[in-house]
This record gives C-alpha cells, sequence and structure tokens, in this order.
C-alpha cells in the first residue's frame, strides 16, 4: 500500500437502512479492516438529499466524483442494448434461477458489455430483486385491469413495451419525479419490489398491490474506472471479494426485508393480490411476444446463458 490512503467515495440513493446501503457499509468496513489507514473511506448515502436525481449518480461515477455507485441495470439499456435482455418480463423462475445467471455466465457477459459503454470497472450485482405493480384505482386480477392506468416506468424501452401490451399508459419517469406523482395522486401506479414501495412511502398512497413478479433486477455495482485500474492489485482483488461477499449478505437481507415490507402493507390496510395460475398465465401470454422479438434480437446465446 502506498503511504497516502486510497480515497473510496461510495454512493446511493436510499437512506443508510436499505438493504444496498447496509451493503456498502459491509464493502467499506470489509477494506478498513484490511488496509487500516491505507484507506479512506467516504459513504454518500442519498444523492437525492443533495439536489441529484436517482438516474444521475451514474454520471457521477462516470466522471469520478463518486469512486463507486450502484444503480439498477435498466438506467443503462440506452447505452448498452444487451441490458434489455434482462429486463424481459417473466424471464427467470425464481430467485435462485436469477442470482445463478447473474453470478455465471450471464453476468461476466453483461459485464464486459457494460464496459465497452461506460468508464466503469464492473465490481458485482447487487439484488433489487422481483418487481410488484401498485396502484391508487382498483385490485389487479388481470392485464384487463390495468387499462389506461398511468404508470412510471423505469428508462428502459422494454419495461415500456411490457407495460403497452398489458394495456398500461407507462411513463418513463425517475425516481424523484415519480414519488411526486404518487404523492400528488396524478400517476396511477408503480412498479417495484415491496421493500422498495415501502422505502419510498408509496404504500400510504397506494391501496392495491398485486404481487406479480413480473420483472427481476438487479443493480449494477459500478467503479470509476481510473480509480479500480490505478489500485494495487492487492486492493483491486480485496474489492472484488468484498463485493461479492456484500453481494451475499445484501441478498440475505432483501429477502428478510421483503417479509417486514409485506407486513408493512398489511399494517396500513392495503389490499394485497396474489396471482392465481390461471392469472399469471394471462399475464405470460400478453407478454409472450416480446420473448420472441428478443430471441430475434439477441439470438439463442443470451438465451442459452438462463437456460431457456
Amino acid at each position: 500500500m502506498t503511504s497516502d490512503p486510497i480515497q473510496i467515495r461510495m454512493g446511493g440513493y436510499g437512506p443508510p437502512t436499505t438493504t444496498h446501503s447496509r451493503a456498502l457499509k459491509f464493502i467499506g468496513d470489509r477494506l478498513e479492516s484490511q488496509f487500516g489507514n491505507g484507506v479512506d473511506i467516504k459513504y454518500v448515502w442519498n444523492i437525492m438529499d443533495f439536489g441529484y436525481r436517482a438516474d444521475e449518480i451514474l454520471w457521477l461515477t462516470e466522471c469520478g466524483i463518486l469512486t463507486m455507485s450502484y444503480q439498477s441495470t435498466s438506467y443503462l439499456t440506452d447505452r448498452v442494448p444487451e441490458l434489455g435482455f434482462v429486463d424481459l418480463p417473466f424471464l427467470f423462475d425464481d430467485l435462485d434461477h436469477a442470482r445463478g445467471a447473474f453470478d455465471g455466465d450471464l453476468g461476466a457477459h453483461l459485464n464486459a458489455c457494460i464496459e465497452r459503454e461506460y468508464n466503469y470497472r464492473m465490481l458485482g450485482y447487487f439484488e433489487n430483486g422481483f418487481r410488484h405493480i401498485s396502484n391508487r384505482l382498483r385490485p389487479i386480477h388481470l392485464p384487463a385491469d390495468l387499462k389506461d392506468m398511468k404508470i412510471r416506468m423505469l428508462p428502459s424501452d422494454t419495461h415500456v413495451r411490457t407495460f403497452e401490451m398489458l394495456g398500461a399508459e407507462p411513463l418513463r419517469m425517475d425516481l424523484t419525479e415519480a414519488i411526486e406523482g404518487v404523492v400528488a395522486g396524478t400517476l396511477d401506479a408503480q412498479e417495484n419490489p415491496l421493500a422498495n414501495t415501502v422505502t419510498y412511502g408509496v404504500h400510504k398512497h397506494h391501496p392495491f398491490h398485486t404481487l406479480s413478479g413480473h420483472f427481476y433486477l438487479s443493480r449494477g455495482v459500478y467503479g470509476h474506472r481510473e480509480s479500480v485500474d490505478g489500485w494495487p492489485e492487492e486492493m483491486r482483488a480485496a474489492m472484488h471479494e468484498a463485493v461479492r461477499d456484500a453481494t451475499e449478505y445484501q441478498r440475505g437481507l432483501a429477502v428478510a426485508e421483503e417479509d417486514i415490507s409485506r407486513q408493512a402493507l398489511e399494517d396500513e390496510n392495503c389490499e394485497i393480490v396474489e396471482l392465481t395460475d390461471d392469472e399469471r398465465a394471462e399475464f405470460r401470454a400478453a407478454v409472450a411476444p416480446m420473448h420472441d422479438e428478443a430471441r430475434a434480437q439477441f439470438g439463442d446465446e443470451m438465451f442459452g446463458m438462463v437456460g431457456r
């Protein structure tokens, strides 16, 4: 290690209590225990507290203001079309299926695609989990129940197309704007893991929640390329190991938090819809053409990486 400490500024867009913030702290604690005064770790838990939009974390990391950060991979799809593949609805059967793909060949392939377009070194993938629908209007059991509903989408063409096919009116917008719309009642619906829905207080405005699990999202862990490449090999290896272990830790927290979040919905007297097999089949059938189109776009290789 050099005499001057290596400065590492970690950033996110949630309070210190979220699973992703706690995973960052896990990484920082691990590095401090290994390198002591050889590292100087700083945290910016929520960039939105400083007037930034959640999506601005990408350029803050790309230009090195932040050394590392996380963000949903859907925010990168405009520059990395391959990430649109993992945005496909009902691509993964369960958590084990999704985790195995991101820990294996699919994750390695996506790393290369992201580094091709962004000034990043990919460090790993935190879990954002399966996403569910909440709304202020009515219970959703079938695609027809979504008709003409204004629903917030991440900036992913795949996500937008999915909800167009389901009959809703999808609106691409940043999290900051979405929360304002939910509170004001100008946005009918949104989709998120239950933990996000509760963290951002959406459940206090949306009484109806459908456990659709339509998308599985990961949050890439991005390192500023010049910073990471400039570290001694010992530090780079330690960071990759710390991110790997933090991801396992974060995944466990996320499963527990999903249960806690569901209880928060019940405490708020929200109506929770669990789809029957037949209802879920109708959702799958409505968006099935998207899988055919993706196979035509990406070929069989990426589908093979997820065992399809």
